[in-house]
């Protein structure tokens, strides 16, 4: 896709950015609710196992996707997800 400010290509298209502010404050919670994906990432965060993995995922967007998804990226991998 596009993006209207430039000629380049932009690997993700945002709704409405102006709820990343809340979004951020939803994800914070749902770490507290995760306590096996944040063990995992404070764990492994400095290892990076997943270096080198490109992952590919297309799933219902929820806040608990968001929390998978960045445990994923801090842990090392490459990740591109659609929903």
């Amino acid at each position: 896709m596009k993006n209207k400010t430039d000629n380049e290509f932009s690997t993700y298209k945002v709704k409405d950015i102006s709820l990343a502010d809340w979004g951020r404050k939803e994800i914070s919670l749902a770490e507290a609710e995760m306590p096996g994906l944040m063990a995992l990432r404070e764990r492994y965060k400095s290892e990076k196992p997943l270096k080198g993995a490109r992952i590919a995922g297309c799933l219902h967007m929820t806040i608990q996707t968001a929390v998978l998804i960045e445990t994923l990226v801090d842990l090392g991998a490459d990740v591109t997800w659609s929903s």
